[in-house]
């Protein structure tokens, strides 16, 4: 894999939009939101603005035209160019299709996990049990709302709702794993939880 350009995930959303019509700033923000897209990405304007100087400057857009409305500030409309679009497939070939690892902060809890006593550990894999099971149902809830809609706000596509019903169903899964996960140690069915226990009953750190 080629080292990118430009890595901001807000620099892929700038150019997904712009691969649906050119844009100027404040457009791109309104099809960010309408689109839900502001749930991957980070949104605000003063990084947008920056992000669209850098793919400018990367040769990725480029400004079409600018215009002025009465009062209002002056608005650059942008297009993707040819390496902008290349660049924008490329990098989503690369995201849907490579799994990379990821070092999550759960991930290096549970890689030094035995440093803990036992009990400890299992106090607080239930203490995230119940984090989880509140994260996953406000997450159902608000997934089912946003596709709806209500009387005031439109819903939205399925489609721009692929990563959040990602997220609902990694939570799911990480509900369900720490449950077992909670349940091998408790009886003790997963090798190795003796020698963890015999060690800190033994007053040491439970590292092998």
């Amino acid at each position: 894999m080629a080292k990118r350009r430009v890595t901001n995930p807000l620099a892929l959303a700038v150019l997904s939009c712009l691969s649906q019509r050119p844009m100027h700033p404040y457009e791109m923000a309104s099809t960010m939101r309408l689109q839900h897209q502001e749930s991957a990405v980070k949104l605000n304007y003063g990084s947008l603005y920056s992000v669209v100087d850098v793919l400018g400057r990367a040769g990725f857009v480029r400004p079409l035209e600018t215009t002025r409305k009465g009062r209002r500030p002056e608005r650059t409309t942008y297009e993707i160019t040819d390496a902008g679009r290349a660049e924008m497939s490329d990098w989503l070939r690369e995201l849907i299709g490579v799994p990379a690892k990821e070092f999550t902060r759960f991930g290096a809890g549970l890689t030094f996990m035995m440093a803990l006593p036992p009990d400890e550990a299992l106090e607080q894999l239930a203490v995230r049990v119940d984090l989880l099971e509140d994260q996953v149902r406000v997450a159902r809830a608000a997934l089912a709302a946003t596709a709806e809609g209500s009387a005031t706000r439109p819903g939205v596509a399925r489609i721009h709702l692929v990563e959040d019903d990602y997220e609902l169903a990694m939570k799911e899964a990480e509900l369900d794993w720490v449950r077992k996960l909670i349940q091998g140690i408790s009886d003790r069915s997963i090798d190795g939880v003796d020698y963890w226990r015999e060690h800190h009953a033994g007053g040491q750190d439970g590292s092998p």
